[in-house]
């Protein structure tokens, strides 16, 4: 299937030409503009149909049957997947991201769809509860019967760094809509032309499927006003952003400051820690060295989960390390970041480690014009605990030895870092006992804990926590990878004393739909 780029803004079922300001696509090895097509941004009368259809379709949408709805997402990864080579060869060309990297991304994306037509099909996030009436207690209780509904529409933001994953069809669509809420995407303008085809293949899923076309609407801005209009929407119930903590907080004091304010699910910034306990230094210091570099640069070191600080005790097994790790970052070469305003922070964040007096710079990859130099550090972490700059994230193939004179230190250092999506522990038996002590204020800290795995790979499943502590994300309770990425989006309602003609399905007498229920607080059997 190849789909013609016009760079319309895409409002239900119509395709509109913007009438904001114009932009185009910009390759991202070259910093070439792509000519065609062009790009217009959004205006408030665009934000306000979107919304309001969006608004519209709200209740008849989230009144579909399941297997309706699962239907509905199983075709969008179909769907997304017909692209083909179209879509990949787009995306290379915005994105800088080599072809087998976003073949990945792409399977991640469809197969995340399907993971939540599945969630969908199995009724398990309703979570209905049955407490029938007890008449001759006293005081008597009535019948009550609790579960879960969408929350409304839905604002998405896609991401710069996952332009598949983590954009228009990504996980915060996928479980906004598995949860019953339309979806109003503010595409990301670093790729607007992968936008607009996996938009328009989620534009026709609707259309085949008979929904209201607010179901789904995309939006296109190369600035900041059409984001800010739809979070300040009063039809908009909730948020979804992937990108930095500026973005991300601005967003939150936008939402907090409406007349009836709405949460923002905003993942923001991790360094992700990892710890080089003494037993694993011993055993494979080299090798960790090599996976760590491997794993600090992979994809020029774009992940929100690339490993930003390395702690470990001082001794002659992290000065090895510490030799290894600088020769492995040396021999990189120079990459391609996601837009020039990326590769500019980039340098400006290693620069100012460079710069610091307490930071001593070990290696510096290969260099190249418009390309990020790979970089490796190491502080004492007595002098990053007294100037915690020193572990703040810098977005890009670079990396932090923090060297602990002792397990105090090590405690304190831990005690002392923000909130983050990942911690990991190298570790070997003979460490079990120091983990054991480490892991109370490690789980306070993260919302994934590793062991001996490096954390740039996200695995799209049930158990998958992607999310944690401020400021890895704006809500510590939330994940945005995974099933229960769908809780976000969804709202409990209980009704007491409701006849069964007037309760919805999940709900009545009987379990028609043979879901998965708790009555008088015990599973009850299904038929």
């Amino acid at each position: 299937m190849t789909i013609a780029l016009t760079g319309e803004l895409l409002i239900g079922s119509q395709s509109k030409r913007g009438e904001g300001a114009a932009f185009q696509s910009i390759d991202a090895a070259s910093q070439q503009a792509i000519a065609q097509p062009v790009f217009h941004g959004a205006l408030q009368g665009d934000v306000e149909k979107a919304c309001r259809i969006a608004d519209e379709a709200f209740d008849s949408y989230r009144a579909l049957a399941a297997e309706q709805r699962a239907q509905f997402l199983d075709d969008c990864a179909a769907r997304v997947e017909a692209l083909g080579d179209q879509l990949i060869e787009r995306a290379m060309a915005e994105s800088g991201l080599p072809r087998a990297r976003l073949e990945g991304e792409r399977a991640r994306t469809a197969n995340q769809l399907r993971m939540f037509a599945t969630l969908v099909r199995s009724g398990d996030a309703l979570d209905a509860r049955i407490e029938p009436a007890l008449p001759e207690r006293q005081p008597p209780r009535t019948d009550l019967r609790f579960w879960r509904i969408g929350v409304g529409p839905v604002a998405v933001f896609g991401a710069s760094n996952f332009p598949l994953a983590f954009s228009v069809a990504g996980g915060d669509t996928a479980s906004a809509l598995a949860a019953g809420c339309p979806v109003v995407v503010k595409a990301h303008p670093a790729h607007p032309g992968t936008s607009e085809l996996v938009g328009r293949a989620i534009q026709q899923a609707v259309a085949a499927a008979g929904l209201p076309e607010g179901v789904f609407s995309l939006l296109f801005d190369a600035g900041h006003e059409v984001g800010a209009a739809l979070v300040q929407h009063p039809a908009i119930r909730a948020v979804g952003f992937t990108g930095s903590r500026a973005g991300g907080l601005a967003l939150v004091k936008l939402a907090a400051a409406r007349p009836e304010p709405i949460p923002v699910y905003a993942e923001m910034s991790s360094v992700n820690p990892n710890l080089l306990l003494p037993g694993a230094l011993a055993a494979r210091g080299e090798a960790l060295a090599r996976e760590f570099a491997a794993s600090a640069t992979l994809g020029c070191g774009q992940f929100c989960t690339n490993p930003g600080l390395m702690l470990g005790l001082a001794g002659a097994e992290f000065d090895a390390f510490a030799a290894n790790a600088a020769r492995e970052f040396g021999a990189v070469n120079a990459g391609v970041m996601l837009t020039g305003g990326i590769l500019r922070a980039y340098e400006k964040g290693v620069e100012r480690l460079a710069q610091h007096a307490n930071v001593t710079t070990l290696a510096r990859g290969a260099a190249a014009p418009g390309r990020a130099q790979s970089a490796l550090f190491k502080v004492g972490a007595r002098e990053l605990l007294a100037d915690a700059t020193i572990g703040e994230e810098v977005f890009g193939p670079s990396s932090v030895l923090v060297e602990c004179a002792d397990e105090a230190e090590l405690r304190a250092v831990l005690r002392g870092i923000e909130g983050q999506l990942t911690i990991t522990l190298h570790m070997e038996a003979a460490d079990a006992d120091l983990v054991r002590t480490l892991l109370p204020l490690i789980e306070r800290k993260a919302g994934r804990v590793l062991a001996n795995g490096f954390p740039t790979g996200v695995e799209v499943c049930d158990a998958m926590v992607h999310g944690g502590p401020f400021p890895a994300t704006s809500d510590v309770r939330s994940t945005s990878v995974g099933t229960a990425a769908i809780e976000r989006f969804l709202r409990p309602v209980c009704y007491q004393n409701l006849a069964d003609s007037l309760l919805p399905d999940a709900l009545r007498d009987g379990n028609p739909l043979a879901i998965k229920r708790r009555f008088a607080g015990k599973p009850e059997s299904v038929n």
